[in-house]
């Protein structure tokens, strides 16, 4: 199981890039580096391929909407060039709340625009000539739809790698298995190791069923917190307000996708109640709403016993790397648990 961690966008940057270097020699093997309505992740990834060695560097996510999918190629040839190929493209199609009202672009298909994007993608780092006639992208842009002088172009450059790997955030059956059939990498949320055959299993297996020999195996990253000790169950809270905001507040009614997976997890009342205190207001009581197991079951909080139990139940279910985010009061501390969890993986 690879090591990974998240940056938080929210947070100080370039401390936190800082102490990357630190966390490259504990045996961390890659780095998320998030773009919600913060800084854009870009800039911040070619800082970090300039501070790090093997590090893997991956976008994650990018959105769908907020680049042509010729620029999300370009810049993912960049990003792989400057990094001496450690680039993993990650992508995903956020919500309408942020896509519509940040972007200001119509949140529509996603998982249309997300396979032909991955088309469009690997076209241009084969630098093959880009005539494409897809449902929602067409490249050159068609006569009637322009001056009619556009031209089938390639990549000037030549890209260290032409096939940099591709991770797609999905959590709805059909775009799960459109990820299954042609991404390298799939980036669920709240993952439930024990639940996850219930919830995605018919379309991971439908997608496999589908997928190019090429792409490898899946690579499945989970998310969790982490904090090793007899005494740390009391950080399941740290999980809490994000749960709650994810749960209750990233979408409307119908239309949250979060809130979805907690129904399809068998939380349909608390999910209910989760939205309603969110959408009025009341942050901290839909935070305490929040399941205590859905908490345990997607962190590694606990004793040594218990995160070696859930290293092998998360290994069973297919996972092949971890994106945690390690808990500690320093960064000395912080370091020592991605060495202990790296320790812990490699023995599960």
């Amino acid at each position: 199981m690879r090591i990974g961690m998240s940056l938080n966008y929210a947070g100080g940057f370039k401390e936190t890039v800082d102490e990357l270097a630190d966390y490259e020699k504990a045996g961390l093997d890659i780095v998320f580096v998030p773009e919600a309505y913060s800084f854009d992740a870009v800039s911040q990834m070619g800082f970090i391929a300039a501070r790090t060695e093997r590090l893997q560097i991956a976008s994650g996510i990018l959105q769908l909407y907020s680049r042509t999918p010729t620029l999300t190629a370009m810049t993912a040839a960049g990003l792989d060039y400057v990094s001496g190929g450690r680039f993993v493209l990650g992508l995903g199609a956020s919500g309408p709340q942020v896509i519509e009202g940040w972007h200001g672009v119509p949140y529509s298909a996603p998982i249309g625009r997300t396979r032909e994007i991955i088309e469009i993608c690997r076209m241009v780092w084969r630098r093959e000539r880009l005539a494409y006639d897809g449902k929602y992208y067409k490249l050159p842009l068609p006569a009637e739809e322009g001056t009619g002088l556009g031209k089938p172009l390639k990549l000037i450059n030549h890209p260290v790698r032409e096939r940099i790997p591709i991770f797609i955030a999905s959590l709805g059956p059909k775009n799960v298995e459109m990820t299954a059939e042609l991404a390298e990498g799939w980036e669920p949320i709240f993952y439930v190791p024990e639940k996850a055959g219930d919830v995605w299993g018919e379309a991971l297996a439908r997608g496999k069923a589908k997928r190019d020999p090429s792409l490898g195996e899946l690579d499945i990253v989970a998310q969790a917190f982490l904090a090793i000790g007899d005494d740390v169950e009391g950080l399941l809270d740290f999980g809490r307000p994000m749960a709650a905001l994810y749960i209750g507040g990233m979408g409307a009614k119908g239309r949250n996708f979060y809130n979805d997976l907690a129904r399809r997890y068998g939380y349909e009342k608390e999910a209910e109640e989760i939205q309603d205190l969110y959408l009025a207001g009341k942050k901290q009581e839909a935070a305490e709403k929040v399941p205590y197991e859905l908490l345990q079951k997607t962190s590694l909080i606990g004793s040594e016993g218990f995160v070696r139990d859930r290293l092998a139940a998360l290994k069973e279910s297919g996972v092949t790397t971890l994106n945690v985010a390690p808990l500690a009061g320093d960064h000395e501390s912080r370091v020592k648990l991605i060495e202990k969890i790296r320790e812990l993986a490699a023995s599960a």
